[in-house]
């Protein structure tokens, strides 16, 4: 562990140092200042406004009384300034990056063990060992972070139901979930030519390639490149019995070998990540979908098909037109076949004090239908 990744503060007069630890790669605080149960709402919230972290030494309950306050106090107001899609999705961006960046200074103890050193804790020693790993060395979190992690957790318990599966997936920490039926849906619908070999790209959880297998298709290679998807990819195959037919590498991009069926859900807003679950929504430049669409021949059977899967968000706020999808398409030496589409029927699409409701309840999700030139 490098010197950046420890945070100091001091103690009674008395230096102190610990190693800071974030699943989510949020950078170690700069300052940080002792706090307890006597602070107030509003000078807590003025101390994050200075970018300072408190390093909480109370109750765990009033620590999340605290947080509670401060998320209070990050709302953004209402504006009724017109503006454009472009804008508005700039400054839903801009309350967002805020909000998190004081929320993540309102800080913990997770002491070796994952235990969290405070009075009236709750047992996280589950949540946190599927984010951090086994703490082996007392250290601080983000107390906002550790919350994540138990909702996270919640979920690989619970599980989620997939209809085109008529089963659960159980998702690992860090692994985006498919909360958005509309892609698996075209997935499960679209006209398949019978394949011998799929491959599925950035699987995550696995569900695409599991949807695949399900209609009939012998082999499917699915890839991610994070070792967590790939672990939560494997362990939905497993649950499902499909491991006769899915197979999951560690990998960018495309595996060995050519398929008849190559399948791609990437990150589907060109905007740069400030998380580990943003990097499965956020792509910035466009770089995954470019260098899928930029590879996919190469591993293609020359009468195969391509099926890229992709919301059309980025489009109703002006970060991409659909000309520079169709300019990326024809680059890449691929046509178009034909496309389906879906309506937005996720729950921000229904939200309507979602600051980007117009747009979102205009979203369209398509499976593109490719082939080569």
């Amino acid at each position: 562990m490098t010197a950046a990744e420890y945070i100091d503060w001091s103690n009674e007069g008395q230096p102190a140092t610990a190693p800071w630890r974030s699943a989510n790669g949020a950078a170690a605080p700069r300052r940080v200042v002792p706090v307890d149960d006597t602070i107030t709402a509003d000078a807590a919230y003025r101390l994050a406004s200075q970018g300072v972290a408190m390093l909480w030494n109370g109750d765990f309950q009033n620590a999340r009384q605290i947080l509670t306050a401060l998320e209070h106090r990050t709302r953004p107001r209402p504006d009724r300034t017109e503006r454009t899609t472009a804008e508005l999705f700039y400054r839903y961006r801009q309350n967002r990056s805020h909000r998190a960046r004081i929320l993540g200074l309102l800080l913990i103890p997770l002491e070796v063990g994952n235990i969290i050193g405070l009075r009236r804790a709750p047992d996280v020693v589950a949540a946190t060992v599927a984010a951090y790993g086994s703490i082996t060395e007392a250290s601080v979190v983000s107390l906002h972070e550790v919350l994540g992690t138990i909702g996270a957790h919640q979920w690989r318990i619970k599980g989620i139901p997939v209809a085109a599966l008529n089963a659960s997936v159980y998702p690992h920490y860090g692994t985006f979930f498919p909360v958005r039926s509309e892609y698996v849906d075209l997935v499960a619908g679209a006209p398949l030519a019978a394949p011998k070999v799929a491959f599925d790209i950035g699987t995550g959880t696995g569900v695409l390639a599991a949807v695949l297998a399900t209609r009939g298709v012998p082999r499917v290679v699915a890839t991610d490149i994070e070792p967590r998807a790939v672990a939560s990819a494997r362990e939905t195959v497993s649950r499902l019995k499909l491991g006769d037919r899915v197979e999951v590498h560690l990998t960018d991009l495309f595996p060995d070998g050519r398929a008849d069926l190559i399948v791609c859900n990437p990150p589907w807003i060109p905007a740069t990540a400030h998380s580990l679950l943003d990097a499965a929504v956020y792509d910035p430049g466009s770089r995954m979908l470019k260098g899928f669409l930029a590879g996919v021949l190469g591993h293609l059977q020359p009468t195969g098909e391509v099926w890229l899967v992709l919301s059309d968000f980025a489009e109703l706020v002006g970060l991409r037109s659909r000309d520079d999808l169709l300019n990326v398409i024809e680059a890449a030496g691929l046509r178009v076949i034909g496309a389906l589409e879906a309506p937005a029927v996720h729950s921000r699409a229904t939200d309507t004090s979602d600051p980007l409701h117009a747009v979102r309840q205009n979203e369209v999700t398509s499976l593109w239908r490719l082939g080569a030139r």
